[in-house]
């Protein structure tokens, strides 16, 4: 969950954008796809320290760099991608004026795409999204139709979105999707899994429309880099809220029957997007959460690395330390009010640990009136059968809570053991069926 939980999920590592001038010194400038090849040959071998002085990058970029010890530092993140494999050749295209440099990649654990932001030749960033390597052909279908519709973000501009509808006259009912942390597309890819076109396909086959849209960290990154007073509000709550007004004004949808549902950090946010919708014109009908955890984000993170660290046949000195660089970091948090504004923990500025800590998620969970459905898969490692006991504790006498898990499923709701860790997400699976038909039954009553 957010950026450090995201290199367990989706390997999602937006290390800097902005701020671009070049230093005055003899630099290469990144200006072509070969040039990508040639740096993404050096950072993905074994010297990538070598890039160091070679090509110039942004003061932020530099800043960012040293935090990190380098590019030997940067390259580190990657190690629980496994190996890399094969390396496809750069390709351009341009984010929000940026030029943007693709590389598609398959390492031993999951394939995904490293991203090379450039401006006036100056490296500004470096992240990894979803894998563009096989393109994928659009399904048609008998059973419904896919609309592009965008939500529109005030300041901003907009959301790629698809709303999926049964065929038909309608209306319908309607299920908003929310995805995970990190930069995420509509589909929610992660490795070679995509839950949230899943749940699309599968609801809307069952007579059930389902609007997602592109997370705003994904479209909007660079911009919300320098944003230090970012939150969940900023991540989720408006556009959740907007996404909602949208539906109810669309033909073929009951403005009555539009549900929200969120996935991992999504799901977290569901209580407070609940609150936030009874303060606007349309309502929602009621509520899904998917692997949601009531425990605070960096006792899930120190969990969750101490778990996957607990795989490896043994830990290198070197391993060590880097994960009790990582706890040293997170322990930042206990003394919140000694962080300013330009302070971050874990990548992320102090405001949004502020609201995380003043965030009383069970006791928002508690003034939701609505229908809720909690899901949890029971080989989750990331979001626990322990947070599923707590809700089950706290909300599981109320009549209008229903709470299902499943036995051999994964945070992604997809086959899988614990045991297997991030390898679970270089399958091209699919989400369980028997979790899109408890979602439609909760739905129809």
């Amino acid at each position: 969950m957010k950026k450090m939980i995201s290199a367990m999920l989706a390997m999602m590592m937006v290390l800097t954008i902005c701020g671009v001038s070049l230093a005055e010194q003899e630099v290469r400038k990144m200006e072509t796809a070969a040039d990508a090849d040639e740096f993404m040959a050096v950072f993905l071998g074994e010297h990538p320290e070598e890039l160091e002085g070679v090509w110039a990058f942004s003061p932020q970029m530099e800043a960012a760099l040293k935090q990190m010890g380098g590019m030997a530092g940067m390259a580190k993140q990657l190690a629980a991608l496994g190996a890399p494999e094969t390396v496809m050749p750069a390709y351009s295209g341009e984010v929000r004026g940026l030029k943007a440099f693709y590389i598609p990649c398959t390492f031993s654990v999951m394939q995904l795409d490293i991203i090379l932001f450039v401006q006036d030749g100056t490296i500004a960033g470096l992240q990894t999204g979803v894998y563009s390597g096989g393109k994928e052909e659009k399904a048609e279908s008998s059973l419904y139709d896919s609309i592009e519709l965008a939500l529109p973000v005030p300041s901003l501009g907009e959301l790629p979105g698809i709303l999926t509808i049964p065929k038909g006259d309608g209306p319908f009912p309607a299920v908003v999707l929310l995805q995970g942390s990190g930069a995420s597309d509509k589909d929610e890819s992660v490795g070679n899994l995509k839950p949230f076109r899943d749940l699309a396909e599968g609801l809307s086959q069952r007579g059930i429309a389902v609007y997602r849209f592109d997370k705003r960290s994904y479209v909007y990154g660079i911009q919300l880099m320098t944003n230090k007073q970012i939150t969940l509000v900023d991540e989720y709550l408006e556009d959740a809220v907007n996404a909602v007004q949208l539906l109810a004004q669309q033909d073929r949808i009951d403005p009555d029957s539009i549900y929200v549902l969120g996935h991992s950090l999504g799901g977290n946010a569901i209580p407070a997007v609940a609150r936030e919708l009874k303060k606007a014109p349309a309502k929602a009908k009621g509520f899904i959460m998917m692997a949601a955890s009531p425990r605070p984000l960096d006792v899930l993170m120190r969990e969750q690395y101490d778990f996957l660290y607990s795989l490896l046949p043994e830990i290198t000195d070197e391993q060590q330390a880097e994960k009790d660089a990582l706890f040293a970091e997170l322990d930042k948090l206990q003394d919140l009010d000694a962080l300013t504004e330009d302070d971050t923990v874990a990548g992320v500025y102090s405001a949004y640990w502020k609201w995380l800590a003043n965030y009383d998620i069970l006791q928002a969970a508690d003034e939701i009136t609505e229908p809720v459905l909690l899901l949890q898969g029971e080989e989750d490692y990331q979001a626990t059968m322990e947070d599923f006991g707590i809700w089950k504790d706290a909300f599981g006498a109320k009549e209008n809570w229903q709470m299902i898990s499943y036995p051999g499923l994964t945070h992604i709701f997809t086959a899988g053991q614990k045991t297997e860790g991030a390898e679970v997400y270089s399958r091209a699976d699919r989400m369980d069926a028997q979790v899109i038909q408890s979602i439609a039954d909760f739905v129809a009553r």
